[in-house]
């Protein structure tokens, strides 16, 4: 990809704006709140625990004054918790201009979220699916909204498999296995809503991002691992900070240049400047994303209203 020079600095005013970033307290979801905060917006960070939001939210306000942080309660790995996120948004929003899936675990161990689905993929795409899809009457009527899902590079090694989607009672898993998948799922998510949207004639986007290789705490369960504390030299080396690598997804969120269906990383692949980039060919096709949408739909409960 050619490189294109795009900063914090080409953030726009945001003043009015209403943005939703999951998983806000933390990684790339804190630089992303840190740059909207700063331009303005008002932005709601959304963190399992309150008090590691309010945390964040104390330590963005310190050096960013400008604009609205309001922290609200969110566990992506819980139906319920994501139907009260979304009935108290409604209670004090009219609009939303961005929702940006942010958060996300990685690679861990095979265990179950609340609702009894394997968590990467219960976390990663079902509980961001049932967000946007309880929050789209908001998203349908702000003009020119947003839908930014977070994806990775792992979506490459990722296969979609629906005669067992979820890894039923631990069959065929491995971390780095549903890791890929939720994230090609990201993807397949984010083409189809695209899709959709262009068929109701709506003029909100959906767009996808991902980061590189970003120095968060979300590796955190590769950390007592022998070769990852062999690889950390080289890991430092081709990885860049977390400021660096939320870029991709700033810009996805505010650019006025961005088009519905786009996917932003680092122009190096792995670091570098935030342009549009390529994901594989299994994120683009069609059927399995219609299939992942019917069955993400019949999982959680949630339809889309276009």
């Amino acid at each position: 990809m050619n490189k294109e020079k795009w900063t914090i600095d080409n953030v726009p005013d945001l003043t009015g704006k209403v943005i939703i970033v999951t998983g806000g307290n933390s990684g790339l979801g804190y630089e992303s709140v840190k740059a909207f905060a700063g331009k303005g917006a008002e932005v709601v960070l959304a963190s399992r625990s309150v008090d590691n939001g309010n945390k964040a939210k104390t330590d963005i306000e310190k050096s960013h004054p400008v604009g609205n942080i309001v922290t609200m309660q969110l566990d992506l790995s819980d139906l319920n918790s994501i139907r009260k996120f979304s009935a108290k948004f409604h209670e004090k929003y009219k609009r939303l201009d961005v929702l940006l899936n942010n958060a996300g675990i990685m690679t861990t161990p095979y265990f179950l979220t609340k609702d009894g689905f394997e968590a990467q993929m219960g976390t990663n795409h079902l509980g961001h699916f049932a967000l946007t899809g309880l929050l789209f009457d908001l998203l349908k009527k702000t003009p020119d909204s947003r839908i930014v899902n977070v994806s990775s590079s792992a979506h490459k090694q990722g296969k979609m498999d629906f005669d067992n989607l979820l890894f039923e009672e631990g069959k065929g898993y491995s971390p780095i296995k549903s890791y890929g998948r939720s994230k090609l799922s990201n993807l397949l998510f984010t083409y189809e809503l695209q899709r959709k949207l262009e068929h109701s004639g709506m003029h909100s986007i959906a767009v996808a991002a991902h980061p590189g290789v970003a120095q968060t705490n979300l590796a955190r369960y590769l950390d007592g691992k022998f070769w990852f504390k062999l690889l950390m030299p080289v890991f430092k080396l081709i990885s860049q900070d977390q400021a660096q690598g939320a870029l991709p997804q700033i810009r996805a969120s505010v650019d006025t240049n961005v088009m519905g269906g786009q996917y932003y990383g680092p122009h190096r692949g792995m670091k570098g400047d935030p342009v549009v980039v390529e994901s594989n060919a299994a994120s683009h096709n069609k059927k399995d994303a219609k299939r992942l949408w019917e069955v993400s739909e019949k999982l959680t409960g949630v339809h889309f209203q276009f």
